[in-house]
């Protein structure tokens, strides 16, 4: 069996923000193309892909059509907007035992340019019914955050003004990215007075919702250097997934992130302290709270204060989520593909007037469903043998 050990070669995006007449496919093809020649390969080269879709089962078939790939592994398993770190663990087998080499993970949409329509929706509800909830008739998702959020406030005095401050933070990375959607200056006022969606989340504690897509490249690390003059390594992954619904999740203000972290520094050889950047998904400003409380960056309970004093925006001790996250960068549905991404770019110092000082290593977090899914996984500049040693 081969080296269960894998790095991300060439990344790339496209139709960020409004994809204009541009369909899923189109995009997704684009992001793909760019990641497959920035990784020194052909598409022809690329026997494995793995890819989902919200609305369709048939996704990676139609990707891998669209795209002229007969992939000697395909996946299209669905964890919501944590599936493409997820996929990383899933490449790290599929390659391991042989079954492929050069793999493409690759997603997008647009609803901002196509909005799902009642019909759609209602099928979503059909095919995947939530019996706790449906009938009470949530608006979800915000509301089941909201939920964890006021809990969090409740059992460890979390304020509004903290979880603001997350909101903050990302729009001063997203200030210095170009390619974010949201660039507007933003203080911790303008989000508490902005319109009430769920209490207390309002209109900026939610992420946007925007087209996009995004792919990008993963080999054996032992011939990655061959390919890629700077590949990027993934030193450890972990995935974990407890419940389905809110309603059902043990403890409202502790995540799977628990699992699917330890099991990732776990395989790194790392502890939180080696991280120098990281990248987690922030559909709203209570999931990088939770995520850093989980992932060991900080106590339970002390997430509030932990993002408080600008450890985690330019020029901080932990920066996170470098590019404007999911509440100022974009978001097409489900994120997760554009933190492995960024976490690329600023390994290899390519990200421009975000570039954070010297990173080596990074830590990527995808979360999907409500809570429900979590993927971990730690990148470095370095393979394994040289970070342990």
């Amino acid at each position: 069996m081969a080296s269960s050990s894998i790095a991300v070669l060439g990344t790339g995006m496209a139709g960020l923000g409004h994809a204009g007449t541009r369909s899923e496919q189109d995009i997704i093809a684009q992001a793909a193309s760019t990641a497959v020649a920035a990784s020194g390969l052909r598409m022809e080269q690329i026997d494995g892909i793995i890819t989902a879709s919200l609305t369709s089962p048939w996704w990676v078939m139609r990707m891998s059509e669209y795209l002229g790939i007969r992939p000697r592994f395909s996946d299209s398993t669905m964890f919501g907007g944590s599936s493409f770190i997820a996929a990383l663990k899933i490449a790290q087998l599929a390659i391991a035992a042989g079954e492929c080499d050069n793999l493409l993970i690759c997603y997008g949409a647009t609803p901002r340019s196509a909005p799902s329509s009642t019909a759609v929706n209602q099928m979503r509800a059909t095919l995947d019914p939530q019996p706790y909830e449906h009938p009470y008739q949530p608006f979800n998702p915000p509301t089941s955050y909201a939920l964890a959020a006021a809990r969090h406030m409740h059992e460890y005095g979390t304020t509004r003004e903290q979880l603001a401050k997350v909101a903050v933070a990302a729009s001063k990375w997203a200030q210095l990215n170009p390619d974010a959607f949201k660039r507007d200056p933003l203080t911790v006022d303008d989000v508490m007075n902005a319109k009430m969606v769920s209490e207390p989340l309002t209109v900026r504690d939610c992420c946007l919702v925007t087209d996009g897509a995004g792919a990008f490249v993963v080999t054996r690390a032992d011939r990655a250097r061959d390919l890629h003059p700077a590949p990027v390594h993934v030193l450890g992954t972990g995935h974990a997934h407890w419940h389905r619904q809110i309603s059902s999740m043990p403890e409202l203000t502790v995540t799977p992130a628990v699992d699917s972290g330890r099991a990732a520094f776990a395989q790194a050889g790392l502890t939180p302290a080696d991280i120098d950047i990281v990248e987690l998904y922030d559909a709203f400003t209570i999931t990088p709270i939770l995520f850093l409380e989980d992932l060991g960056f900080c106590a339970k309970g002390e997430g509030g204060a932990f993002v408080s004093d600008g450890r985690i925006e330019p020029g901080g001790s932990l920066p996170m989520n470098t590019n404007g996250g999911g509440l100022s960068f974009t978001h097409p549905g489900m994120y997760s593909i554009f933190l492995v991404i960024e976490a690329v770019e600023q390994l290899r110092g390519a990200a421009g007037a975000r570039q954070v000082p010297d990173v080596r290593t990074a830590l990527v977090h995808g979360n999907g469903g409500v809570f429900s899914s979590e993927a971990t996984a730690i990148l470095s500049t370095s393979d394994p043998a040289e970070v342990r040693s």
